[in-house]
């Protein structure tokens, strides 16, 4: 969306009309932020990731299978790691398969389970497509590094305390 900023901050104003009618404000203008927040950093890093033929999703995938020590996971582990349904794993890793940047493979001990393998394209693709969402601050703009680093543990608080992790 490119159109002019508002002489205003929206999400302020909505917090000053919130605080008069119905009470404290602060949760809802943090989360109005927040939410806000997310739709810039998306359509950033979409924009960054679409001429790489990818979706954070399956970069995400892309990045955790380069991150693993063989190149591979089975894909349990996978959904696991990415925190998504076992049925959304399979939908990104069957479009890595096609596009032929992963490839399925035997598991080699457990007949059970089917192991998702990074191939060398898959590789350059997340080589280039990290190379474009690192020039982009994955679209997190108008922090310092300190603060973004705030901005992470801050929420990290948040998702330990429903149960994202534990320490």
């Amino acid at each position: 969306m490119t159109s002019r900023p508002l002489p205003f901050d929206p999400i302020a104003r909505a917090a000053e009309i919130w605080e008069e009618r119905i009470g404290p404000s602060e949760a809802m203008a943090a989360v109005t932020s927040v939410m806000r927040v997310q739709q810039i950093i998306q359509s950033a890093v979409d924009g960054a990731l679409r001429p790489h033929g990818l979706t954070f999703a399956r970069y995400e995938a892309l990045v955790l299978l380069s991150f693993s020590k063989r190149g591979s996971l089975p894909m349990r582990v996978m959904g696991e790691r990415l925190q998504l349904h076992p049925t959304s794993v399979t939908n990104i890793v069957d479009r890595l398969e096609a596009d032929g940047l992963v490839k399925r493979t035997p598991h080699p001990t457990d007949r059970r389970t089917t192991l998702t393998e990074i191939t060398e394209a898959g590789r350059e693709r997340r080589e280039a497509a990290t190379k474009a969402v690192t020039e982009i601050d994955f679209g997190l703009r108008g922090l310092t590094a300190r603060q973004t680093k705030q901005l992470s543990d801050l929420l990290a608080r948040v998702r330990k305390s429903v149960g994202d992790f534990a320490d």
